[in-house]
C-alpha cells in the first residue's frame, strides 16, 4: 500500500472528515446507560458530555502530532510500536482485533436487533437478528471495498437526518419542564464512584476521533489547518451531542430516558407519534447498520496488517486476499469473534469493554508525544500540538483518571469489566511469544 497521498484536503473538507468519523450511533443509545448510572438524574450526564468532548479534543490534537511524525499505514498500533517497541505494538494491535473491533461490532448488532425487535414486537428474535446482521455485513464486505463505501455514504446521510429532526422539533414541540443540570446524581449514587463509568459510556459516542491524525498526509497545509479541523470538528461534535441531549430532556425526563433502550426513538415517538417515531427509528437503524459496516470494513484491515507482518498464528491464511482483492479470511475472523460476543446480548457491557481497552493505549500514545519530543527534538514536524505540554497533559491526566477511577473506585460490575478488558488484552502476550518462538525456529 502506497503512503504517497495526494494533498487535496482543505480546512472544510478536513473538518467534515473529523465530524463524519465521530458522529455515529452512541448519541442515539448511550443516554440510557448514562442516566441509569446517575440514578435517573440529569446533571452529571449533561456535564459529562462536555467533559468527554474536551478530553476528545485534547486527545485528537495530541495524537495528530504522532500521526504526522510517524506517517505509516496501521494507525495506533504502529505509533505504539515505534515509540515503545514490538511487544507493546503487537498488544495494541491484538487489543484492536480481539476486543475493540469485534466488541463494538457485536454491540452495534445487539442494539440494532433490540431496536428492530422493539419496533416489530418480536423480542424472541433478538439474538438471531444480531448474529444474522453480522454475517450479512461481513458477506457484503467480502464482495469488495466499493460495496462498503456505498453503504457508508448512504448511512452517513441517514444518521444526520434523525439528529437534525430531533434537535429542531424536540425544542419546538417539547415542554421544556424537566430538570437539566440538577441534581447531579440520584439518592444513594456516589458521584466519585460513578463519574468514570459515565465518561467511559459517553466516550463510545466520541469514538472515531483517532482517525483525525490519518488525514494529515492528505492536507494541503497540515501545520495550519489540522489543529483548526480538529478543534472545529470536535467542537461541533461536542455541541451536537450536548444540544441533542438537551433536546431529549426538553421532551422526556432523565428518569424515563434511563429505562428506554433507544432514548432517541422514545423522544421521536413523544414528538411525532407512533408513525413519525417509527420513521426516525428506521433512520437510526440505517445509521447503526452503516457504523457496523465501518467497523467490519476497518477491523479486518488491522488483522490483515498484523498477518502480513507474520505476527499472528495462521498469518498465511489471514493475509490472503480473495478475488475481489479484500482480506476475506480476516473479515471472517473478526465477524466470528463479533458473533461470539453478540451472544452476551449486552450493548453497554460490550462498548465498555472495548472503550476501556482502547483508552489504555490512547493514554500511552499521548505520553508518546512527550517521549518523542525528547527523543527526536530536531525531527521535522509539519504539525505540533498547540499549547504544548498543556494539551497533552490534559489528555494524559483525563484519560488516566477515567481508567484509574474505573479500576479502583467504581462498583463491582464496572470494575469487573475493566479487569476483563485487561485480561483479554493481556492474552496477547502468550500469543506474541508463541509466534516469536515459531519465527526463531524457522530461522534456525
Amino acid at each position: 500500500m502506497s503512503n504517497e497521498l495526494k494533498k487535496t484536503l482543505g480546512l472544510s473538507a478536513a473538518m467534515s472528515t473529523v465530524i463524519g468519523s465521530v458522529i455515529g450511533s452512541g448519541v442515539f443509545f448511550k443516554p440510557q446507560a448514562v442516566y441509569e448510572m446517575t440514578g435517573g438524574e440529569p446533571g452529571l450526564g449533561m456535564i459529562a458530555w462536555l467533559l468527554a468532548g474536551i478530553m476528545t479534543i485534547a486527545a485528537g490534537l495530541t495524537v495528530a502530532e504522532v500521526a504526522v511524525l510517524i506517517p505509516k499505514t496501521g494507525g495506533m498500533m504502529v505509533y505504539i510500536k515505534e515509540i515503545y517497541g514490538e511487544k507493546l505494538g503487537f498488544l495494541a494491535g491484538w487489543m484492536q482485533i480481539v476486543l475493540f473491533f469485534p466488541g463494538l461490532s457485536a454491540a452495534l448488532a445487539v442494539i440494532f436487533a433490540q431496536q428492530l425487535t422493539d419496533m416489530t414486537g418480536t423480542p424472541q428474535f433478538q439474538l438471531p437478528i444480531a448474529i444474522g446482521l453480522i454475517m450479512l455485513v461481513a458477506f457484503l464486505n467480502t464482495m469488495g471495498s466499493k460495496t462498503g463505501g456505498t453503504i457508508q455514504t448512504v448511512s452517513t446521510v441517514c444518521k444526520l437526518i434523525p439528529l437534525i429532526v430531533i434537535m429542531v422539533f424536540g425544542f419546538v414541540k417539547g415542554g421544556g419542564g424537566n430538570p437539566v443540570f440538577s441534581p447531579l446524581v440520584g439518592e444513594g449514587v456516589g458521584l466519585g464512584s460513578v463519574i468514570g463509568q459515565v465518561l467511559i459510556a459517553i466516550l463510545f459516542a466520541y469514538d472515531g476521533w483517532l482517525n483525525v491524525g490519518a488525514i494529515a498526509g492528505e492536507m494541503k497545509n497540515p501545520g495550519k489547518d489540522l489543529p483548526k479541523a480538529i478543534i472545529g470538528g470536535l467542537t461541533i461534535c461536542t455541541a451536537v451531542y450536548f444540544i441533542i441531549n438537551l433536546a431529549y430532556l426538553w421532551v422526556l425526563p432523565a428518569s424515563q430516558l434511563a429505562v428506554e433502550t433507544s432514548p432517541a426513538s422514545a423522544v421521536a415517538r413523544a414528538v411525532f407519534g407512533d408513525v413519525g417515531g417509527t420513521i426516525i427509528s428506521i433512520g437510526i437503524l440505517i445509521s447503526v447498520f452503516g457504523t457496523l459496516n465501518g467497523y467490519l470494513l476497518t477491523g479486518p484491515r488491522v488483522v490483515y496488517k498484523l498477518a502480513e507482518d507474520k505476527t499472528l498464528p495462521f498469518s498465511d491464511k489471514l493475509a490472503k486476499l480473495n478475488s475481489a482483492q479484500v482480506p476475506a479470511n480476516a473479515i471472517i475472523f473478526v465477524a466470528t469473534l463479533s458473533g461470539i460476543y453478540a451472544l452476551t446480548n449486552q450493548f453497554n457491557l460490550l462498548t465498555d469493554l472495548a472503550v476501556f481497552s482502547s483508552w489504555l493505549f490512547y493514554v500511552l500514545t499521548f505520553i508518546g508525544v512527550i517521549m518523542l519530543r525528547k527523543r527526536m527534538p530536531d525531527a521535522p514536524r509539519s504539525y505540533k500540538v498547540p499549547l504544548y505540554p498543556i494539551v497533552p497533559l490534559i489528555a494524559i491526566i483525563s484519560g488516566s483518571f477515567v481508567l484509574i477511577n474505573l479500576l479502583l473506585f467504581s462498583g463491582g460490575g464496572p470494575r469487573l469489566r475493566a479487569v476483563v478488558s485487561l485480561l483479554i488484552t493481556g492474552l496477547g502476550l502468550p500469543v506474541y511469544y508463541l509466534v516469536l518462538k515459531s519465527k526463531q525456529k524457522e530461522i534456525k
